[in-house]
């Protein structure tokens, strides 16, 4: 016969099993009319517990069958990290929050650099060897 603790257990797990699969990690991808596709991604976590007891009020023998009492708990936390940004130039994340100005400069090294390849390539010397 199985333990009470057991099937409480079982039960808690399915549970959470239920609540939590890889599409909630990685979303479903999002096509934009524009071209992009953009796909969530977010951080989960998840805890479980269980815990119960026998009690014997009456002291009676150990394998008499005692009252049995116990519980179970769970919590899961869903954050959202970002999203993936898939188009024809490639991938590009875009963190869903900035924590600190050092996280915003280095989300926006990326482009600053694309902006300064740009301009450097429009400013080309003549041939004199003068910019315009």
């Amino acid at each position: 016969m199985d333990h009470p603790i057991g099937n409480l257990m079982q039960t808690t797990l399915e549970n959470i099993k239920d609540m939590v699969d890889v599409n909630t990690v990685i979303g479903e991808p999002i096509p934009t009319v524009t071209g992009p596709t953009i796909i969530p991604v977010s951080k989960v976590s998840f805890g479980f517990l269980a815990g119960g007891g026998e009690y014997d009020a009456a002291k009676q023998p150990v394998n008499a069958g005692l009252p049995f009492a116990g519980g179970s708990g769970a919590g899961v936390s869903v954050q959202p990290v970002g999203f993936l940004v898939v188009s024809d130039e490639g991938v590009k994340v875009l963190p869903a929050q900035c924590v600190t100005p050092l996280d915003r400069v280095m989300n926006a090294a990326p482009q600053l650099m694309e902006d300064i390849q740009a301009l450097i390539g429009k400013k080309k010397p003549d041939q004199n060897g003068a910019l315009p």
